[in-house]
């Protein structure tokens, strides 16, 4: 018995599906034979359309998605110095990993140097510590930039650290506009959900449309912010909320560059998302398919884009941290495995898959190589793909699209009656209000109430709970780390031309109190001068202030 054919389906007769069969172009395919294990061909697409790469793009953004391209495998890293990870990142490209994504420490994140009182006992523990160009160019030393894509997770001082990756491209003959990748910059996730900023929120936004000119002008190939609803999810949003509240952001950020004079055209199909991939496995692929659809939407019929590109939904999926439990951690390998099928099966562009002891500690060597293997069985072995949104169709994923577009589009309704008809003033006023961080609490607490009274089980935390080995084998950070970078940076100090970076300060601060300037070129002017990244963030402090949450009862 064969496959059905396109010819005995009838859908050559569709108009619709002819075009998109123009569209798929085949020349463009894997080198790989699309069939199952037993020999059968598989066709790329089954059900009605609109099909993949056709608006509102609800079953993918490109018309043969991972036909032509897997999604890439981008695995997160980061810990100890620069010269650690970049151990681990070595490590990961040789195992088959395709892309960088990039763990600061917490002082780091939070815009403070290793010598910072702030950071004792911090340096290096929950990801790598970036204190000058020096640091930056050990973390990518002996790798082509050129040649792979980096993102880094990093929201308050996410300029600096940007304006240091570039210059340390330079070093290595890379012009910006060879540069791939994507920085976070994600401010607006960070007051709701995650709570690593320094400026207020609008100050903050004002340094974000800053590095979107900035990149729309110099850096093509760059996606200057990664919005992003993983940190939101992680808080205990649900996935609904998760979806709304990212989306919106986005939106805001679109309504914060168009005011700032760049056309929407010009940047908006450079923005990319970032997801979490949970277990309630239907759930979350009816999540990302209503996400490209919703976008979509706004973006050509509230926004006015035009190009295709600016109406893409592209995202980077990361599993759900959340859910790794630190009883029987083996068993997170099959966590992890699950929520990666429901990133591809949702389409994903980019995947990360957390490691089976991160409930414990930051990944070991052998942990961070399960978790990419995991990708890469879902990827060869499973055939999902093979087949473009191959649960397309299906009533209850159909269904759960519709009911995650439905509850997001009733928290839109609401950001933009207390905006007052602007999606950017009503995150504004969410934010001032406590309204996003009231809702997360609110759908965190039922959660845990459902694990507490037993309606809800978490195997190996309130069932099936016997089998727990004991100690596992866990990375360590020990105190060299930060007794090294100390003394490193206390070295550069000593070393650099403090004159130079008096003046480079003094300029950084000059452009944050003028809002006709764009902040990067100072930046990456001071950078280059070894100022710290403590110092540079506070010379913009100096005009923006910093940011103290209100109490929500």
């Amino acid at each position: 018995m064969t496959a059905p054919t396109s010819s005995d389906s009838g859908r050559p007769d569709n108009p619709a599906y002819a075009e998109w069969r123009e569209r798929y172009d085949a020349a463009n395919l894997r080198d790989k034979p699309f069939e199952t294990m037993s020999g059968v061909p598989v066709e790329p697409i089954y059900g009605d359309g609109p099909y993949p790469g056709e608006y509102p793009y609800t079953r993918g953004v490109y018309p043969t998605m991972y036909r032509s391209r897997l999604w890439t495998m981008r695995m997160f890293a980061g810990f100890g110095t620069a010269e650690d990870t970049n151990a681990r990142f070595k490590d990961i490209l040789r195992n088959g990993g395709n892309g960088l994504s990039t763990a600061f420490d917490m002082p780091t994140l939070m815009g403070r140097d290793s010598d910072s009182p702030w950071a004792l006992g911090e340096v290096g523990h929950c990801g790598v510590a970036v204190d000058t160009l020096a640091d930056m160019r050990d973390l990518f030393a002996d790798i082509d930039l050129s040649a792979v894509s980096t993102s880094m997770t990093i929201n308050g001082p996410a300029a600096v650290i940007l304006g240091m990756y570039i210059a340390v491209a330079e070093e290595k003959g890379i012009a910006p506009d060879q540069l791939a990748g994507t920085i976070q910059a994600d401010i607006f996730k960070e007051y709701q959900a995650q709570k690593e900023y320094i400026y207020p929120p609008r100050p903050s936004v004002r340094i974000i449309t800053d590095m979107i000119q900035y990149t729309s002008a110099e850096m093509p190939r760059w996606h200057p912010l990664s919005i992003s609803g993983y940190h939101i999810r992680e808080a205990g949003s649900t996935a609904a909320q998760e979806l709304a509240f990212t989306l919106a952001n986005g939106f805001a950020y679109v309504e914060a560059a168009t005011a700032a004079g760049v056309d929407v055209d010009e940047f908006a199909g450079r923005l990319s998302f970032f997801f979490n991939s949970h277990s309630d496995f239907f759930e979350e692929i009816g999540k990302f398919r209503a996400a490209r659809r919703i976008w979509a939407r706004w973006m050509k019929e509230r926004y006015g884009a035009q190009k295709e590109r600016s109406m893409l939904c592209r995202f980077h999926t990361q599993t759900a941290g959340v859910s790794l439990t630190a009883q029987q951690p083996e068993i997170n390998i099959a966590r992890v495995a699950i929520q990666a099928l429901a990133g591809a099966l949702g389409g994903t562009q980019s995947l990360h898959t957390d490691s089976y002891d991160e409930a414990l500690a930051l990944p070991t060597e052998k942990a961070a190589r399960i978790a990419l293997r995991t990708q890469q069985i879902v990827a060869h072995e499973t055939g999902a793909a093979d087949v473009i949104d191959p649960l397309g169709g299906a009533p209850y994923v159909e269904w759960m699209t519709d009911e995650m577009e439905r509850q997001a589009e009733a928290i839109f309704a609401h950001l933009d009656d207390i905006g007052n008809g602007s999606i950017l003033e009503g995150v504004y006023a969410g934010i001032e209000s406590g309204y996003f961080v009231g809702e997360i609490a609110d759908s965190a607490y039922r959660f845990e109430r459902e694990v507490n009274n037993g309606n809800r089980i978490i195997v190996g935390v309130n069932d099936f709970t016997d089998g727990d080995d004991g100690e596992q084998h866990i990375l360590r950070i020990g105190p060299e780390a930060e007794e090294y970078q100390r003394k490193r940076l206390a070295d550069i100090k000593l070393e650099r031309d403090d004159d130079a970076v008096a003046a480079a300060l003094d300029a950084v601060t000059a452009a944050a109190a003028d809002p006709t300037v764009n902040v990067m070129p100072p930046i990456i002017a001071a950078v280059k001068t070894y100022a710290t990244l403590e110092e540079v963030v506070m010379a913009m402090e100096k005009v923006f202030g910093t940011y103290v949450e209100k109490a929500v009862l």
